[in-house]
């Protein structure tokens, strides 16, 4: 049986506490106290709240895009269990996106995330040790309309079903990732 890490009873604490709070009103002292721990173990392990939110966010995601490739399991699966999990957190995200005075960092950052997953997934289909600089561009573009239209629907901005947006998704794919992403897959 795998124990949980310091750092995942503290994101579990910080989620509890997020279900009925502004997460702007939630403190480190609080998240700390709802799991039993002193805020000197919170910050051995964040510098602040935001610091988990994102260290939280990244391991979601990563759970999700460190699959593709693995036992059949692809881009566009990956994608859907993406936008499956927006759904599922979308309260808490919402809350993330509208209760925090870092909400374009965190965009940002959600934007860096998907970025960094989706480069290395490149590189590993095409052996490359890096990529030239319009493929990155193209990561990037896609990546920023991706995570900005996810976080409009998040928001209630943008109405659309979790199939309609995956649709979106996997349609606005720019032809130089579609190689790489679609791989295996009909088009």
């Amino acid at each position: 049986m795998k124990r949980k890490t310091a750092k995942e009873i503290l994101a579990d604490s910080f989620h509890e506490l997020a279900e009925g709070r502004q997460i702007d009103k939630i403190t480190v002292r609080e998240i700390a106290a709802n799991c039993g721990y002193s805020s000197a173990t919170f910050y051995r392990q964040f510098r602040d709240k935001y610091d988990l939110i994102a260290w939280d966010y990244a391991r979601q995601i990563e759970k999700v895009m460190s699959r593709i490739g693995t036992d059949g399991y692809t881009w566009k699966r990956a994608l859907w269990d993406c936008l499956e999990h927006y759904q599922k957190e979308r309260e808490y995200l919402a809350n993330i996106l509208k209760h925090t005075s870092g909400h374009d960092s965190f965009i940002s950052y959600m934007t860096e995330i998907h970025c960094e997953e989706a480069s290395a997934y490149i590189r590993r289909c095409s052996g490359a040790s890096s990529l030239d600089s319009k493929m990155r561009m193209y990561i990037r573009l896609y990546c920023m309309g991706t995570v900005c239209m996810s976080v409009e629907w998040i928001l209630g901005k943008t109405e659309a079903t979790l199939a309609e947006l995956a649709e979106v998704c996997e349609n606005s794919l720019p032809l130089p990732m579609r190689p790489f992403m679609l791989e295996n897959e009909t088009i």
